[in-house]
């Protein structure tokens, strides 16, 4: 069964249910993926995301929906469809690594390969590109067990995509690893992605890695999405307080909207300890005139000096300061909240100060609670 558009959607979710008795670990998620972009699947334990990349990679049946790939229909229960794993054609790196401690590393690259009985001269071609793009050539000759947890990671995924398979599935693969390893693997996890241009989806609960890596996000809880977008988008304009603190670090407090000055802009009244200001800001998806709202503010976007100027200001304490070298992290008191605050140097804040505190009406957003 063909898609006409599946040069646009090359991979596609439909109203994807999956029930564990009674729990919806999967309820009604749909979203679609551009031929060879990197979409990431990011979300809390529990949230459905491991769940949805195995239902795709066929590892779990479902209970209603439908998953097609390339216009070629995987899993559809109303229709009696379901393409058995082995048959799917994807590409899968796991957190474990799950590579064969006996063979060598060229071995456990070449198993895909033999296991669709090509000849050894195209096996061997095959091998050898890949684990020059890997960065192991050097290591082709050695056990698996001799390479270090990134190499072994990186035989992982060459071995994954030395099929040159129509999809590639990342289930958490950088978890193992320590900080620094895990931030060069992000990098190059991404220019492997690109250069061989498979689409991929990828899983993890690490707001650090979706932002690195991805083209698309989908933030999921609760066995729903919450949002997609581009990682600028759902950094910049989460549509809700769940995005929003998930996604980095945000200052979030509870007000109401008492106006609508233009479309997409009004004031939120905000309040903390009975002190109380309207703010202006840009108006998220859904908040009207009246409505109870959260605002969004990124502590980089929140100004603070000695000085009060014109506008709405905020007075607060400094209760904290942190040099880190290109900013301070600062902790500012505002009756009973905390305003999160990343400071250039320059401005001086020191603990025990008194402050002004500025929300810039272009980088404050209202959104649902």
């Amino acid at each position: 069964m063909e898609n006409k558009n599946a040069a646009d959607h090359y991979v596609e979710v439909q109203g994807l249910v999956k029930l564990f008795g009674n729990d919806r670990a999967v309820d009604d998620v749909s979203f679609s993926i551009q031929k060879g972009k990197f979409l990431t699947l990011l979300g809390p334990s529990g949230c459905g995301k491991t769940t949805t990349l195995m239902s795709i990679a066929g590892l779990h049946s479902i209970d209603a929906g439908q998953i097609r790939v390339g216009g070629v229909v995987y899993t559809a229960p109303a229709e009696g469809l379901f393409l058995p794993p082995e048959k799917r054609d994807i590409g899968m790196v796991f957190q474990s690594y799950a590579i064969w401690p006996h063979m060598t590393v060229a071995e456990n690259v070449a198993y895909p390969l033999e296991i669709r009985k090509l000849d050894r001269a195209e096996i061997d071609a095959r091998v050898a590109d890949v684990l020059r793009l890997v960065g192991l050539s050097q290591m082709a000759a050695k056990l698996a067990t001799q390479l270090s947890g990134g190499q072994q990671q990186r035989a992982a995924l060459a071995r994954a995509i030395v099929s040159q398979p129509r999809l590639l599935l990342f289930d958490e693969p950088l978890s193992n690893l320590d900080l620094k390893l895990r931030e060069q693997m992000r990098v190059e996890l991404k220019r492997i992605q690109h250069e061989v241009s498979i689409t991929s989806i990828y899983v993890t609960h690490d707001q650090a890695e979706a932002l690195v890596m991805s083209d698309e996000i989908i933030v999921m809880s609760k066995g729903r999405i919450e949002q997609k977008g581009g990682p600028r988008e759902i950094y910049a304009k989460p549509v809700n307080a769940y995005v929003s603190n998930f996604i980095g670090v945000a200052n979030l407090l509870k007000g109401r909207v008492v106006t609508v000055t233009a479309p997409g802009r009004g004031e939120v009244e905000i309040a903390a300890g009975g002190r109380m200001v309207q703010v202006p800001c840009l108006l998220g998806k859904g908040i009207a005139a009246g409505a109870e709202a959260v605002i969004s503010v990124r502590p980089e976007n929140v100004e603070a000096t000695h000085q009060n100027g014109s506008g709405p200001r905020l007075e607060g304490e400094v209760i904290q300061a942190i040099f880190l070298g290109n900013c301070v992290d600062c902790r500012v008191r505002w009756g009973e909240f905390e305003w999160k605050v990343m400071a250039h140097p320059r401005a001086g804040l020191k603990t025990g100060e008194k402050v002004y505190l500025r929300l810039d009406p272009e980088h404050t957003l209202a959104v649902l609670p």
